[in-house]
């Protein structure tokens, strides 16, 4: 079968690479077409995945549009002379559009209720909507709900083991603690209206005064005085640091997701909760979620509070999230060919269009 996969966003090639190779592995044609989007491109380089860039950056909502009408007419083109049999992406406008006007299949994943712009422009023209159990929308008949995190088509371990040698690369010895902190650059069409921590100075002085070496991850441009905290690492190495982080703080939920599944405990700061940072968080413990008022205090001195912890917790608490929850990259690969085997009976001719019995 031939399978299209769309790529705008670097968790998309987190998501997707497993699931390209092996598609791949059994004899499928996959075709990655990608917009340019912080390190996507990079992220597709590293793991030697062959694509296409269809589009570049946007700096805005109004560039976006542009941006996304410029992708879509591309990635049409392209996709036409392919002629595949189901288009799979993440969020999923493009794929979903593009796929209603050549007859193939859409098979979407999301898991962000908010962002309710993506889900108004593509879920109407998507055939397929894959969602974690813990989403909190219903979507009616085109949706399949199933046990597991985007973080587990990538982060699952069966299918990553983290290396120690990746602190080394950014000078942490291996018996330091350690916090990683995330600050997002608030661009996103969802995030609109909504910001995250002030001081980050602050943020950092009061995590060395409980005794962590801070490692800032940080969308956009820092203080002169934060330069020397941000890290610099290859995109593909950022988990290995999560996985042997003693906590991490993060107003990001993809990154606060990524460690809780790890099992590195991980504190969410932002005023937007989501179905899984919350199942996260009640069900596993492994994430503690902050979204009111008193979100940037509360949470750090929750961050703060967990370098006093066992780590025995963490390590069982996340034992019984693996039990619980699915290898999504495998997953993938099975709604892939379910859907593109569906498309192939309905197009193969009847008995009555054949003349055949």
């Amino acid at each position: 079968m031939r399978v299209v996969v769309t790529i705008q966003h670097p968790g998309h090639v987190h998501f997707f690479r497993h699931p390209i190779a092996e598609l791949e592995d059994r004899g499928h044609e996959v075709s990655v077409f990608a917009r340019e989007s912080d390190v996507a491109i990079d992220l597709l380089e590293a793991y030697d995945i062959d694509h296409e860039v269809l589009a570049g950056e946007s700096d805005s909502l109004l560039s976006l549009a542009a941006v996304q009408a410029t992708y879509e007419l591309r990635l049409l083109r392209r996709a036409r002379r392919i002629d595949p049999d189901v288009i799979a992406a993440i969020g999923g406008v493009a794929a979903a559009h593009v796929a209603s006007m050549l007859g193939a299949k859409s098979l979407v994943f999301y898991d962000t209720e908010h962002a309710s712009l993506i889900t108004k422009l593509g879920y109407p023209f998507a055939d397929v909507i894959c969602t974690p159990d813990c989403y909190r929308d219903e979507i009616g008949s085109k949706q399949v709900r199933y046990p597991g995190y985007h973080e587990l088509a990538y982060l699952h371990p069966d299918r990553f083991d983290p290396d120690p040698d990746a602190l080394e690369a950014v000078g942490i010895d291996p018996d330091t603690p350690f916090a990683v902190v995330r600050l997002s650059g608030w661009g996103a069409s969802h995030d609109v209206g909504h910001d995250g921590f002030d001081d980050p100075r602050a943020v950092v002085d009061r995590l060395e005064d409980a005794g962590l070496r801070v490692l800032l991850a940080a969308e956009g441009s820092l203080s002169a005085d934060l330069e020397p905290y941000q890290f610099e690492t290859s995109p593909d190495r950022m988990h290995d640091l999560l996985a042997h982080a003693t906590v991490v703080l993060s107003e990001g939920a993809t990154t606060a997701a990524e460690a809780a599944v790890l099992g590195t405990p991980a504190v969410y700061v932002n005023p937007l909760s989501l179905g899984y940072t919350t199942e996260l968080d009640e069900e596993y413990g492994l994430l503690f979620e902050y979204t009111g008022e008193e979100r940037r205090v509360r949470g750090l001195e929750r961050a703060v509070s967990i370098v006093d912890e066992p780590a025995e917790t963490w390590e069982r608490r996340r034992e019984r999230l693996v039990a619980d929850r699915v290898d999504v990259a495998a997953l993938v690969v099975r709604q892939i060919e379910t859907l593109a085997q569906s498309r192939e009976k309905s197009r193969s001719p009847t008995a009555a269009e054949t003349g055949h019995p």
